[in-house]
């Protein structure tokens, strides 16, 4: 009986014990370093970082790969990583302690706070609100590459060229992303407290935060001990080291540098409604309306694949989305050699920052997404495998595709002018201006950033190819972008368009404006004088200043002229008016001949 009740007991014992284990929850970050591994192989990237919130702590930090592949410096959760646009929820959230401070209201027009700034139209200047702004609804589309290509050192510059940024879209209509609408976020704060968008960030967010690593250049990135290099994917292959850049004067729209430590105070801070540590940083009222839908992205229907990954909306400085039964507040970022992921499950308490150093890179979603599933207990997805073969799929389509797109091209055709009459600076008020010169037998385009071989398309088309400092001219994807040049009645070349903003209903048109050839006041003197256009009309000529020549007809005002070639000036206001003057044989200028678009006239010119 004894032996049978031991039996028993212990029976009962291990029935209990297996019951125990098997009930034990599994730990979600068990062989992690395995699965990102092969990440990090199959996406060809680098390293990255990854930081894991669960209400007021870290319960999961890592670093994987490396931050600096030539010098194999590994990453580590203290790397900083440029955070791309996860930087617009800290620019919106200036505005909302400022919203609590009673300074600002969210559906006020922008032009209260900021009234140096102007939209293309009065229906914009008047209406468009800071609440606009935060969730992308002004129907103004990106026009990214105005401060991408055209780049400036200077908020102001490019303030003023909002002005010239055709709408896309009726105003609230579509959700349209973009980076200038928060810029003008950071400068209404910058206006609204005094200090630069740069001061406010630090004192309100990151001295609060313990961010104290955080900073808002690359210049700043450079210069850290911790910083990670930015890597970019050539020919689907081979991994190249990419330049910093520098985007300063767009920083409120994603400038700032971070590691995933210290992104995870900011995460933490989200969850417990805008505290830290016990202390309010950001306004509960704020943080509610931020992580809600403010704005719907897409209709976001559920499909055969994810049925339970749903709804596309945003709110301010966030997007915000079902992901497999869990409310999920997330925003991406990418600048060139990084992307970014940060996340956070309000109901879950959960929170999750991914920091790549690869650039356009699926490997922040796909890690973000793999722990996810671990976290929530799911089924897991084998988002590496999806992504892998949505890539293949989408490469093969887009090469069947190319097989059967036939060229328009008009073969034996050429310019209409010798190529140097297509040189000169092409200026567009919203974007900026780009110099076309000729080099040897070809032209060349040049913005501040950018350099481009314009291969002859047929008539004045021209298709530009980059040229890459490493990788030098890739003709291997033609048929991507058109550059085209238009003549005035003077045979003249007057500007040129570029496809550089889809939705609009022109391309953008940046007009020649013929550059300026130095020249000193002493060779200005020989065109001074009158001109006898016929008998009582004359022409003035006239030098202001050390070196401006100015041209005066009666009953017109006075115009500036700008120096192009020998002898020759345009009128620096009028498109298509030049004057060229004639010398003869002794080198003394006897007369002047007007080109404008009804003709040609030609002024003696008078002794004085």
């Amino acid at each position: 009986m004894h032996k049978l009740f031991l039996f028993l007991f212990l029976l009962q014992c291990t029935l209990t014990f297996a019951q125990k284990k098997s009930n034990k929850t599994p730990d979600p970050f068990a062989r992690l370093d395995t699965a990102f591994q092969r990440v990090l192989k199959e996406r060809k990237a680098v390293g990255f970082a990854v930081a894991v919130v669960k209400n007021n702590e870290v319960i999961f930090s890592k670093g994987y790969g490396y931050r600096d592949l030539e010098n194999k410096l590994p990453v580590t959760t203290n790397t900083l990583f440029a955070i791309g646009s996860c930087t617009k929820a800290f620019t919106s959230a200036l505005l909302g302690i400022e919203n609590k401070n009673n300074k600002v209201e969210y559906d006020k027009p922008a032009r209260f706070y900021l009234p140096e700034l102007f939209f293309y139209n009065d229906e914009l200047n008047n209406q468009v609100t800071i609440r606009d702004m935060m969730t992308h609804r002004t129907g103004i589309p990106r026009h990214d590459y105005s401060w991408y290509l055209f780049r400036s050192s200077s908020r102001d510059s490019l303030l003023k060229r909002i002005k010239h940024m055709e709408p896309s879209a009726p105003l609230r209509q579509t959700w349209q992303y973009n980076n200038f609408m928060f810029l003008i976020q950071g400068m209404i704060a910058e206006k609204l407290t005094g200090k630069s968008w740069e001061e406010n960030i630090r004192e309100k967010i990151f001295v609060p935060l313990d961010m104290k690593n955080s900073n808002f250049s690359v210049n700043d990135l450079a210069k850290s001990n911790e910083a990670s290099k930015g890597y970019y994917v050539y020919k689907d292959s081979i991994i190249k080291k990419m330049d910093y850049y520098n985007i300063d004067a767009m920083g409120p729209a994603g400038s700032i540098n971070s590691n995933v430590n210290e992104m995870a105070n900011w995460v933490i801070t989200w969850i417990n409604g805008g505290k830290f540590n016990g202390k309010e940083i950001l306004p509960a009222a704020y943080i509610s309306q931020a992580s809600s839908s403010q704005m719907v992205i897409r209709g976001g229907l559920p499909d055969k694949d994810n049925p339970d990954i749903y709804f596309g909306n945003y709110g301010f400085g966030w997007m915000t989305s079902s992901y497999r039964g869990h409310y999920k507040v997330e925003h991406g970022g990418n600048i060139d050699g990084f992307s970014a992921s940060t996340s956070y499950y309000p109901s879950d308490s959960i929170g999750i920052i991914v920091l790549a150093n690869q650039n356009g890179s699926s490997v922040t979603s796909i890690v973000r997404n793999m722990i996810s599933d671990r976290l929530f207990n799911l089924k897991p997805i084998d988002w590496l495998g999806n992504i892998n073969r949505a890539e293949a799929e989408s490469k093969a389509i887009a090469k069947e595709t190319q097989k059967g797109v036939g060229s328009n091209r008009k073969k034996g055709t050429k310019p209409s002018f010798d190529l140097s009459a297509y040189e000169g600076l092409y200026e567009h008020p919203g974007y900026g201006t780009m110099e076309v010169v000729v080099k040897n037998d070809s032209l060349f385009a040049y913005t501040p950033i950018d350099a481009s071989w314009l291969r002859h398309y047929h008539y004045d088309i021209f298709e530009p190819f980059t040229i890459d400092k490493q990788d030098g001219i890739d003709t291997s994807n033609p048929g991507q972008l058109y550059i085209q040049f238009y003549m005035n009645t003077a045979a003249e070349i007057v500007k040129l368009t570029l496809p550089l903003q889809t939705g609009l209903k022109e391309d953008l048109a940046f007009n020649r404006k013929p550059k300026a050839k130095p020249i000193t006041k002493q060779e200005l003197e020989k065109y001074v004088g009158e001109y006898e256009l016929s008998p009582g009309a004359r022409a003035k000529f006239y030098i202001k200043g050390d070196s401006t020549l100015y041209a005066f007809v009666e009953g017109q005002p006075e115009y500036e002229l700008t120096p192009t070639e020998k002898h020759k000036f345009v009128f620096k206001t009028l498109q298509g008016f030049s004057v060229v003057f004639e010398e003869d044989a002794n080198g003394e200028i006897i007369a002047v001949t007007f080109t404008q678009p009804n003709g040609t006239f030609k002024a003696k010119k008078l002794k004085p």
